[in-house]
This record gives structure tokens, sequence and C-alpha cells, in this order.
């Protein structure tokens, strides 16, 4: 019998569909992969598995017995645990490991009102050496890296007697090195019975991790995978449509560079390097997490500084002291975080779709401060139309849209108005295949600009540039060719 069985769940939400009956199994001890574009159903699905959402209609069992969490805490307890891409609910600064491990213990009817700091750590421990994880029990939560947050989250679920672990992206902050240490505690813990529900939109990922694999699309399971699983066929399920090779024609760029850096040096003891950018060329850096990507696009947008060497842009030095001095010069940027860097929070003025590609425009498209002419909404209905942007028009709320679509959004304002370098700091993160796809033919669709990408997934490097170069300890040097020798290469 499956511990879990969802059988023709539904919700709504207005007169949007999210889920429209959707019915699966899942097995103790397999990792299931759900793949889904944006708005496919997932992140509804998993709320209702969570306990965050009621569902509307279909019946869930787990274990044989009917489950309906109402919140969180209850999933927990039934042995439904999820662990969400962010991990910044796990912990807070000032807690240690060892608190963070047992902070659900603390609140838990009954227990001793003092604690013991040696009682803690040895509780801690035991936590720990029942996961298999080997992490300091007295750093600071804070100090984590990405993955150690991570293995906190799953050890507490464990302790929790988890018997489904849901994963949402887990990997999305990795390196690939720590994505690998995950996947083979992942396994382990599925040879020890437990079952995995693994979302992700990396097809890297769920080739290395996943037994099976359920397609989600228009809030139903549209197909179903056994391994080895047919990326291509899923890929095609997800999105509805046939989807040709991303993998661009090479373009070989000539005649004068756009964009130049000298010697430059992004600290002050790194190896100095130069880079070389044309017109028409897209080009990738890759590389581990804190290799110095977003340092290096951080100097280019006058959002940092160089530690030595210089820049040239269109052959004349290159120095702005801030984006908006980069901004005037032809330099335009999309930030890693979305959500901080490009989009303004939820009934915000300036939190509509037209309103956040007009933003860094406003005057230059409306000098004397009164909008009008409509210009604002004509580029949005442009955008909308070019980029394929799933959105219910130009006044769209920026926070309607799915992550792929926002990103959309993103690239739109820096197509909005002519520029000479384009930088994209992660522009692939939570994004599906689908919208990467779309992305990436806008993003090789202008040959009148030169376009750098920081990325850390060699996979989407080498669906999109031209040339990849490989940063190591805040330094480039050429890439081997394919995405599996620049991985290798990343970690030479």
């Amino acid at each position: 019998m499956p511990l879990l069985h969802i059988d023709a769940l539904s919700r709504s939400f207005g007169p949007t569909r999210a889920l429209s009956g959707a019915t699966l199994t899942i097995d103790a001890g397999e990792i299931v992969a759900l793949m889904g574009a944006n708005g496919a159903g997932k992140s509804t699905l998993v709320k209702i598995l969570s306990g965050v959402l009621p569902a509307g209609s279909g019946t869930i069992t787990l274990k044989q017995q009917p489950y309906t969490p109402r919140t969180p805490a209850e999933a927990a307890a039934a042995g439904v645990v999820t662990v969400h891409q962010s991990t910044d609910l796990v912990g807070a600064p000032g807690l240690s490991v060892a608190d963070t491990l047992l902070l659900t213990r603390f609140a838990e009817r009954g227990r001793p009102f003092f604690v013991s700091r040696s009682g803690i750590r040895r509780q801690a421990r035991a936590i720990l050496d029942t996961a298999g994880f080997e992490l300091p029990l007295d750093r600071d939560f804070a100090d984590l890296s990405a993955a150690d947050r991570q293995l906190v989250a799953i050890a507490r679920a464990l302790a929790n007697k988890a018997e489904l672990l849901i994963l949402d992206e887990p990997t999305a902050s990795l390196s690939i090195e720590e994505s690998r240490r995950l996947f083979d505690i992942l396994k382990r813990l599925r040879d020890g019975g437990l079952a995995i529900l693994y979302i992700s939109h990396r097809t890297a990922d769920l080739e290395a991790i996943a037994d099976r694999a359920l397609v989600m699309r228009g809030g139903v399971i549209a197909g179903a995978f056994r391994r080895p699983i047919d990326f291509s066929a899923a890929i095609e399920t997800m999105i509805g449509r046939k989807l040709q090779s991303a993998r661009p024609d090479i373009r070989i760029a000539g005649g004068a560079p756009v964009f130049e850096m000298r010697g430059a040096r992004l600290l002050p003891d790194s190896t100095p390097f130069d880079l070389a950018i044309h017109t028409g060329e897209v080009v990738a850096i890759t590389g581990v997490l804190g290799a110095g990507k977003s340092r290096l696009l951080s100097a280019i947008f006058g959002a940092g500084r160089l530690a030595s060497g210089h820049m040239l842009l269109n052959g004349q030095a290159h120095r702005p002291e801030t984006p908006a001095q980069a901004i005037a010069a032809g330099v335009a940027m999309a930030a890693e975080d979305r959500h901080r860097s490009s989009l303004m929070p939820a009934n915000w003025p300036g939190s509509s779709l037209a309103a956040t590609i007009s933003l860094p425009h406003l005057a230059k498209w409306y000098p004397h401060g009164l909008l009008f002419g409509g210009r604002e909404q004509r580029e949005a209905e442009k955008a909308i139309a070019r980029l394929r942007i799933k959105a219910s028009g130009p006044q769209a709320p920026i926070a309607s849209l799915s992550g792929g679509n926002q990103q959309k959004v993103v690239l739109a304002r820096w197509e909005a108005e002519p520029s000479r370098l384009l930088l994209l700091d992660e522009p692939f993160q939570g994004v599906d295949v689908g919208a990467r796809h779309d992305i990436i033919q806008a993003i090789r669709g202008r040959s009148d600009r030169a376009t750098l990408i920081a990325t850390s997934d060699p996979e989407e490097a080498y669906e999109v540039a031209d040339r990849i170069l490989v940063i190591d300890h805040h330094s480039l040097v050429p890439a081997p060719h394919g995405p599996s020798a620049v991985s290798q290469g990343i970690h030479a």
C-alpha cells in the first residue's frame, strides 16, 4: 500500500483553479520528483500537504488513514514535513545549531521550564547521530552555509519522525559540491525507508536523485516517468509543446569589444585577469558560490569597486561610482535576488507589471514629472507579447505572477531602453524550463548589445552562452567544452 495517496484533489482561488483533480501516490523508500511550470499547481499541492491550505475537494490518505492537516504542526505530527527553498525561518541569528535543532521540542507541552546547556547539546547530538549528519553544534545558525542550513532543517524533520519529506528547490542556493553531498544524504535516507517529494526546475538534479518523476500541468498530473527518466518527453509534457534545443549556435565575435577589463583584481590578493566582450555576444561566467561572480558584476554596475585594474566601455574609461551612472553609460543589470533588487513590495506604488518595467526610466520617459502619454502601458503590452508573459494585463500586480514571469518582467525592464551591456546575475533561479527557454531566446535575440551572465549552474551556462568562463578565487579562466567538463573545471 502507498504511504500517501491523493485522489481528485482540487482547489480554487476565486475564479482561478489551481488544482483540478490531481491524483498521485508516493511509496515509502522512494524519491519522487515533482516537475511543472510555474503556475502548474505544485505550490498549492505542497501547501495542502503541509497544512497551510485546506483542500477544496478530493481526498488524501496517509498510511491508509484520512489526512486533513489544518496547520503545519499537525502535518509534522502526522509525519509530513516540508523544507522550503528559503531556510531563513528554520533558525535565527544568535541561536546555535543545537538550539535550532530543538526549537520545536522547546515548544512542546510538558517540557521543563529550565533546560541545561549540556542537556541541549546531548539531545542535539542524538538527533544528528540518528540522521547521520556532522554539524558544529555550537556554531551560530546565521554563520552556517546554505547547505548546512538545509541539513539542520532535514535533521529536525527526521527528529520529528518524518515519514514524508517535501523538499522545495533545495539546491537553489547550493554549490555543485554541496548539492552532491545533499544527494548522497537523501539517497541514504531513502534507502532507510523515508519517502521524499523533490520539487525542482533543475533537470540535472532530478536525473541524479529521482526514482521517478511526476509532471504537473494545469492543476493535474499530466505525465509520469520512471527511471531512466526521459526528460525531453517530461519537459514537453510539462509545457504542452515541443521544445527545440536551447543550445545556441555559437557566434564568433569580431571587431572592437564593447566592454573590456584589463588587469582587473576583484580583491587585493586575487590574480589579475582580462575580459573582453563584443556586441552581439553572450558570455557566461560560472563557478562555485563565493568565487566572485556577483562581486564582478557589481563592480561593472557601480555597486562595488575593483581592487585594481580598469574598465573600458565603447573604448572609453568606465568608472561608475553608482548604478545610476552605469545605467546612464549604457550598462543595465538584473541582480540575483529579484524580490529585493527589482520588485516593489505588494500594494506599494509601482508594484504592477507596467510600473516594474518603467521604474528606472521614469525620469527619461516623463521629464516633467507627469505620467501621461501611455508609454508605460505600451511598453508593458509589447513585453507581454514578445516574452510570452502570462499575466492578466499591464496593470497585473507583479506579486500575482509566477517566478518565471516575474523574471521576464525584470528582463523586459532593461529591454525597454537601449543598452550596450546587459548584466544578469543568476537569471534562471526559480525559473521553470519553459520560461527559461523563452528568456534564453530573448537574450540571444538581441544583436545590438553584449550580455554577461553569472550562473552557478554549468548546464545553464552551456545552454545560453557563446563563450563560458570559470571564476575561481575571484579570477577568470577559460572553461572546458560542455557542461560536464565545465563542472569538472569548476572543481579542478
